[in-house]
């Protein structure tokens, strides 16, 4: 195996509101390796997209030590986070600057090749169903 893919969503119902993240690890061959949801409490759209792609860096750390991974791709349907973790938009949040910090040092400790990607909701239904899934559960 030499690349995953990572699809990371997350969910806030009210800005803030309850919230929830899902994640979808696929591997090269679109077969799920992991999935995962977690209610998070009340926080923001913004938030929960960081909490979501932080949380899959937990999950790739298990994975990493089972398998030979060259590459991770991460996709997300969050224009923000992706131009912000790829230093195309300055994070004038201070919470946000936080986490995307926190991004970039644990994806290099991850010690693989790594690209943050957009791609449109539609073709991120899954994640987004295990993120609002989490809040469904919670309520």
């Amino acid at each position: 195996m030499q690349t995953l893919k990572v699809h990371t969503d997350g969910a806030s119902r009210g800005n803030p509101g309850p919230s929830g993240i899902g994640i979808i690890i696929y591997d090269e061959n679109d077969f799920i390796l992991e999935s995962y949801n977690e209610f998070i409490g009340i926080a923001t759209n913004n938030q929960t997209e960081y909490k979501a792609i932080l949380k899959s860096l937990e999950i790739l750390k298990k994975i990493l030590h089972k398998e030979e991974i060259l590459k991770v791709e991460f996709y997300s349907d969050s224009q923000l986070l992706v131009k912000q973790i790829n230093f195309d938009y300055m994070v004038k949040n201070p919470e946000l600057a936080l986490m995307n910090n926190r991004f970039h040092v644990l994806v290099k400790k991850l010690g693989v090749s790594y690209s943050v990607n957009y791609i449109p909701r539609t073709k991120n239904k899954a994640a987004d169903r295990l993120a609002n899934m989490a809040i469904d559960k919670k309520n």
